[in-house]
């Protein structure tokens, strides 16, 4: 059975139902372009010719999600020729449906994405369901590509280049309200008066001078040199503010639409067709692809191993008004589900209230949000001074200040007040799980549930088991942060968790290149032409000073054979220097918070210099990156998590972690293990922390990596 079906109404109407069978999504595979081809080819022929032609899904509140994954991966390996065949190949079968001899409508329902929009958008016309499930995109820059079937040539001669360089450069979705007021689709409607709503689109077509209307799209643009060279300048400046360029395809993208916009289309297409080989088949498209499956299969991971179902949460508690429990308490209550926060007075309760509300407010404010949406959100959001609130609430998120002492005194307490089988979780950055557990009213249904700042930002949360933690507690946690729309990863307890283990030891040793005489703007620079959104020593001056040393005094704790001491970060926590919210750390913040230099943090230093040293900046980036390599691989190599892929997506979504490479693990598969062993044998004189662990030393050894050459579906 295929994927497309054909059909012909009363009034010799053709509807064209695509459905590919034993898939939740319909996806534009060889087979199914071949399928197409064969349709097209009928339809071309058919005599006496149909009125005109629907194309529809039939999954409800599905479209076309774009390639199949399985042909996306291939990309990866893709040689020029092969990129070149297959673009060639839509060009000519998209270009065959937009000259069919009769009016055409596409009838979305659902995500239509890259690949589907493209062929939409051959269509004559377009119209979508009013169903929050319909968004459309060309989102192929967010895997390294461009759209290479049309897209960057028949988008702006349909709604007008500043919009359909916002699209195609960002990536990002538009609903259907948004496609109706720029022309992308004819009207938005209810999904069961779609079909009706195309009837009568093409009968009024066939009225119209449709030939003439597709002649018109198929001409140049018109702008003068002046309007799209503006164009062209305003978007790139823009697009390099936000790529640094360091994600090529956007730039390529927005030079194809330059370069082929005033063209007749046959010409555009061309221009596209060059453009889009520039991209596929390059080392940043393959990693971007990479993360997109990896990103993929942690979305469907349950984050157990065990045929276990999670249990159905219905109110959770907060226990905590602060800057996490607030946002806790906000992204449950956001999602639909009644919240109670509790804290140990009115004040720090209105306070929490008040952060809550203003996830909303700045949402609203860039059009994200209703005042509806946070009518409702307050409205599912209760508080309470008293615990016995929690008395109905089947998970309880503890959010207090990071005290082991206080937690599990509060662990204590709660023991009354919870319901019988309420799962209990812990915010914790750093404190162990299993330790904390022995307080907990039950540790089988005690759990880490590590939100990162900011909450309403930040997509990770940490899910860190303890060693009594049951497989049905962790399972109900995991699908909670999914619900309440995060991406949770499963982690063994230790010290530091993932996240932080991995990035403390970046953290300190930038430090310490500091101590020996790096330049502080010299090291954060370094970072940031890594691909990190801020350098390490703006880091610490953003998460705080305190919160890094306490961080720190763990790791160093733990791991006292390598971990570098973060006595130097105490010297400036006990001079009050906490990084921007107290004003100043390594650096200064004047009164707009924008860092400037500061004299004074020099004597406080002092103590702390080693000799002096001259710093290549391959020795800072090695130095920096390998320390967060080799924890990387530890975890690896000591399970902390299940697979290498949840280290790579823990770091992107965590810290920030450039994904043009990948994940850190990738990095080092990029650079080859015996690389990376024959390098670190330059730093081992500098101490244990850069000895190669075991998996590493295998690796060399063996040709080994941490990941196939090529993604796949199935991991």
């Amino acid at each position: 059975m295929g994927a497309l079906t054909l059909e012909f109404t009363d009034a010799q109407v053709a509807v064209l139902t695509i459905d590919c069978p034993g898939q939740k999504v319909n996806t534009l595979s060889r087979a199914v372009l071949e399928e197409l081809d064969g349709i097209v080819t009928e339809l071309e022929s058919r005599s006496p010719a149909p009125h005109g032609l629907l194309l529809r899904s039939g999954k409800p509140g599905q479209f076309i999600a774009g390639a199949d994954l399985n042909e996306l991966a291939a990309l990866v390996d893709a040689t020029r020729e092969q990129a070149d065949e297959a673009i060639r190949a839509g060009h000519a079968l998209f270009g065959r449906v937009a000259r069919l001899p009769f009016p055409t409508v596409a009838l979305i329902d659902g995500a239509c994405m890259g690949g589907g929009t493209e062929l939409v958008l051959c269509f004559d016309d377009r119209i979508a369901s009013r169903s929050p499930k319909t968004k459309i995109a060309l989102p192929e820059v967010k895997v390294g590509l461009i759209p290479g079937w049309g897209g960057t040539q028949r988008l702006p001669r349909l709604i007008g280049l500043h919009p359909a360089i916002e699209m195609i450069t960002s990536g990002q979705p538009v609903d259907a309200a948004r496609a109706e007021a720029v022309g992308l689709v004819f009207d938005a409607v209810p999904p069961e008066q779609l079909l009706d709503e195309g009837m009568r689109r093409l009968e009024w077509l066939a009225g119209q001078p449709w030939q003439q209307w597709r002649a018109h799209r198929e001409q140049p643009l018109g702008l003068t040199d002046d309007q799209l060279q503006f164009a062209y300048a305003v978007s790139e400046g823009f697009l390099t503010s936000k790529t640094k360029r360091q994600y090529p395809a956007p730039h390529v993208a927005l030079r194809a639409i330059r370069d082929g916009v005033n063209r007749p289309l046959s010409e555009a297409l061309e221009v596209e067709r060059e453009a889009a080989l520039e991209v596929v088949g390059t080392p940043i498209s393959g990693n971007l692809i990479s993360v997109f499956f990896m990103s993929t299969r942690l979305n469907q991971d349950p984050g157990v191993t065990a045929d276990v179902a999670p249990r159905s949460v219905g109110r959770v508690g907060v226990l905590g008004a602060g800057l996490m429990g607030s946002g806790i308490a906000a992204a449950h209550a956001r999602r639909g589900i009644p919240t109670a926060m509790v804290d140990v007075d009115d004040e720090r309760i209105r306070t929490g209230l008040q952060r809550a509300r203003k996830v909303v407010e700045s949402r609203i404010q860039i059009g994200r949000a209703t005042t509806d949406d946070l009518v409702e959100m307050m409205a599912l959001l209760s508080t309470s001074t008293s615990h016995a609130v929690f008395a109905d609430c089947d998970v309880v998120i503890e959010a207090v200040p990071e005290n082991e002492a206080l937690k599990t005194a509060l662990y204590r307490e709660l023991a009354d007040d919870l319901k019988a089988d309420a799962i209990l979780c812990s915010n914790t950055s750093t404190i162990s799980i299993t330790r904390m557990a022995q307080a907990a009213p039950a540790p089988d249904r005690f759990i880490g549930m590590h939100f990162f700042n900011p909450v309403d930002r930040m997509a990770l949360v940490e899910v860190i088991r303890g060693e009594q933690t049951s497989d049905e507690t962790a399972a109900t946690i995991v699908a909670l942060a999914k619900r309440i729309g995060k991406t949770p990863i499963v982690v063994k307890d230790c010290a530091g968790f993932l996240v932080n283990r991995i990035l403390l030891p970046y953290m300190a040793e930038a430090v310490l290149l500091l101590l020996e005489g790096a330049d502080m703007d010299r090291i954060d620079r370094i970072a940031e032409r890594f691909g990190m959104p801020m350098g390490p020593i703006a880091l610490h001056d953003y998460v705080g000073l305190d919160t890094a040393w306490a961080a720190g005094q763990v790791i160093a704790e733990a791991y006292a054979d390598r971990a570098l001491k973060p006595d130097a970060l105490k010297a400036l926590v006990d001079a009050g220097r906490l990084g921007k919210k107290s004003g100043a750390g390594f650096r200064r913040f004047d009164a707009k918070g924008r860092a400037q230099p500061d004299p004074e943090v020099e004597s406080l230093l002092a103590p702390f210099r080693k000799e002096p040293r001259e710093h290549t900046d391959e020795e800072i980036e090695d130095r920096l990156f390998l320390s967060m390599l080799l924890e990387a691989a530890r975890c690896v190599e000591e399970r902390v998590v299940r697979e290498p892929a949840h280290v790579e997506m823990g770091l992107i979504l965590g810290i920030g972690f450039p994904a043009f490479r990948g994940g850190i693990l990738h990095w080092c598969d990029e650079m080859g293990a015996a690389a990376v062993v024959e390098k670190l044998k330059r730093y081992e004189p500098l101490g244990p922390r850069f000895a190669p662990p075991q998996i590493l030393r295998e690796q060399a050894a063996s040709g080994g990596r941490f990941f196939p050459r090529r993604p796949s579906v199935a991991g």
